[in-house]
């Protein structure tokens, strides 16, 4: 009974070191970061509740011009995209504190921990360009809908965010 059990201590013991990832290996694989977008899940859960917020909450940059985030270094596009998720996050954040406990605190909980996913792999991601500060590439709007923060938030992850994965991608190959 004690060696099986050890046995089984050894195996999930060795499982848990196995899953150790680093943040490239989230950039080079396309499943995991579609995984991670639960925007579509949330669209659906909010459409059982009535749009939540009542008080406004910028919403992030989104827009890409693609001429001009080529000419950005790959620290400056994270430095954008991270001001992005952050402005979002501080959002969400309020919005929490206002919602109601039995629709809309989970949802914004859900999203606070997809944003926060996603600004961890960002933060952790190594690059061998100098660390810039985080400046957005716009003047933030103001929404009091969450429908529209939803909606901006599979912006950026699906334009600026999967841009800059897609651009990191030759980095997968020297792994």
């Amino acid at each position: 009974m004690a060696l099986s059990s050890l046995l089984l201590l050894c195996m999930v013991a060795s499982k848990v070191w196995d899953a150790e990832t680093k943040p490239i290996d989230f950039v080079c694989n396309k499943t995991a970061r579609r995984v991670l977008n639960i925007v579509a899940e949330m669209e659906k859960a909010l459409s059982d509740c009535a749009d939540i917020m009542t008080t406004p909450v910028q919403l992030p940059c989104t827009e890409l011009h693609v001429a001009s985030w080529e000419n950005k270094s790959y620290q400056e596009r994270r430095g954008d995209i991270v001001a992005s998720l952050g402005l979002l996050l501080e959002g969400v954040k309020v919005m929490e504190t206002l919602s109601q406990p039995e629709c809309g605190a989970p949802l914004l909980q859900r999203l606070e921990n997809n944003i926060n996913n996603h600004l961890f792999i960002l933060t952790h991601l190594q690059l061998s360009e100098p660390v810039v500060d985080p400046t957005l590439s716009c003047v933030p709007l103001w929404s009091q809908s969450l429908s529209t923060v939803l909606q901006r938030y599979k912006q950026l992850l699906s334009g600026k965010l999967e841009m800059f994965f897609v651009n990191l991608e030759n980095r997968c190959f020297n792994k």
